[in-house]
């Protein structure tokens, strides 16, 4: 079992920057893909980034450029840092670990988190 806790959203205006930070407890976390996913209301969950257990990254094409996703193994910890955000990237962003292979598919995603909102305002 895999605890996970995002935090770091929240309200900022278009073309700002936010760092969310996702906290894992459990397993060993470095055996672990770690991918961020978003949710705006009315649609479905998306894929936004992920993390091998080594660090390469993987990002959806509406992101690339302006988000980073990286990883501390020592702190258990995965960040997704993102610039330049515009309003279409306002989101419940929800934090997901997979023990086997990275997948763009919310439904191959073992263990997830609670999610935090994320606000861009035009």
């Amino acid at each position: 079992q895999v605890q996970l806790v995002e935090s770091g959203g929240g309200l900022v205006q278009a073309g700002g920057s936010l760092r969310l930070s996702c906290a894992a407890s459990g397993r060993t976390f470095s055996n672990y893909y770690m991918g961020w996913f978003r949710q705006a209301p009315g649609k479905e969950r998306e894929f936004v980034a992920a993390i091998s257990r080594t660090g390469s990254p993987y990002y959806t094409d509406s992101v690339k450029g302006r988000f980073t996703i990286s990883r501390d193994n020592a702190k258990n910890t995965v960040y997704l840092q993102m610039n330049n955000l515009k309003p279409e990237d306002t989101a419940v962003y929800y934090c997901a670990a997979e023990p086997g292979l990275w997948s763009v598919l919310p439904s191959r995603y073992a263990y997830w988190g609670q999610g935090t909102q994320v606000s861009v305002s035009s």
